[in-house]
């Protein structure tokens, strides 16, 4: 059983779950290829471990440590700055940066913090601040749906969740106020404007997507290529999101392109507590053990998931 060695600011930590996630498929399949040249590795990764979300307990920690002990119970992101590499958390140990870490609160299990750590940095990075207001958000079941979802009711806003059918009874459990079958309304076409709309799956343009927002409403895109049946073979998604950006000059239903990031010790602590709050509780589908990570990888392509999907071990 291979152990990595800490450095002096990383915590070895014995893994107990791994979330599995659109980003740990992009990276494993090196697809949109921009992604190769970007971290991931030309024609095989870097780091042939995948996963970046993990909840396990301490084992040892580095000389620099300070905030973490062996037997401390935590969940974090394993990954410093870009996303597009393999992370190493689909393993019996892995090594993080000790302010990638939280203490993971006792009211919930590994499985269900093991999915929070992308998914809510996201959300986070995304959300503006201030008071939110009226706020759709297209693809609400999903992992950084639910995760927006659930931050936004637990900053006061009043929240419409767009689903497929089959996940409109879990959209109303995370909590949301009025759900959507997209299947049968179109969002942009009811008449309703919204403060903010955070789309997931971006299966709308802006110019459609601003029907439905107030004149000074904000417009957030995650995107979501679904695992290479959207966006292009090269570069994904990755277009789309410049020609945004570039419209947000004169635009101001979109947020302004900044190289402010709040930091991770501060947004892990965040989730955090709103997960010791109970105001985020993310439902864990199904449970794979870690041998069978290729049929969980397989099982979140499929789309038919409602909630996460973890590895066990």
């Amino acid at each position: 059983m291979y152990r990595p060695t800490p450095r002096d600011d990383e915590v070895l930590v014995r893994v107990r779950a791994a979330s599995v996630h659109p980003d740990v498929w992009h990276v494993v399949t090196g697809r949109p290829y921009v992604l190769r040249i970007m971290g991931s590795g030309l024609r095989r990764p870097k780091n042939l471990v995948p996963g970046t979300d993990m909840a396990g307990v301490v084992e040892s920690a580095g000389a620099a440590v300070t905030r973490f002990r062996p037997g401390d119970e935590v969940f974090g992101e394993t990954l410093r700055g870009m996303q597009w590499k393999n992370g190493g958390a689909y393993a019996e140990y892995v090594a993080v940066p000790e302010d990638h870490l939280a203490p993971k609160p006792v009211v919930v299990g590994f499985e269900q913090a093991a999915c929070v750590p992308t998914a809510g940095l996201i959300t986070l990075l995304n959300l503006p601040p201030g008071p939110l207001g009226n706020v759709l958000v297209n693809g609400a079941g999903g992992g950084v749906g639910g995760c927006a979802l659930q931050i936004a009711k637990a900053r006061g806003a009043t929240v419409t969740g767009v689903e497929h059918p089959d996940r409109l009874d879990l959209v109303k459990a995370l909590g949301a106020d009025h759900v959507i079958d997209y299947t049968v309304e179109d969002f942009t076409r009811r008449g309703e404007r919204y403060d903010l709309i955070v789309d997931i799956p971006g299966n709308h343009s802006f110019a459609e997507c601003r029907r439905a927002l107030t004149p000074d409403g904000t417009y957030v895109l995650i995107g979501h290529d679904h695992y290479g049946a959207a966006g292009r073979q090269v570069l994904g998604s990755l277009p789309r999101f410049a020609g945004l950006m570039a419209r947000s000059a004169f635009q101001r239903q979109l947020p302004r392109p900044t190289r402010a990031t709040p930091p991770v010790k501060e947004s892990m602590a965040v989730l955090g507590d709103l997960l010791a709050q109970g105001k985020l509780s993310p439902v864990v589908d199904r449970a794979f053990p870690l041998a069978e990570a290729g049929a969980a990888l397989r099982y979140l392509t499929g789309g038919t998931a409602r909630g996460r999907i973890v590895l066990t071990l």
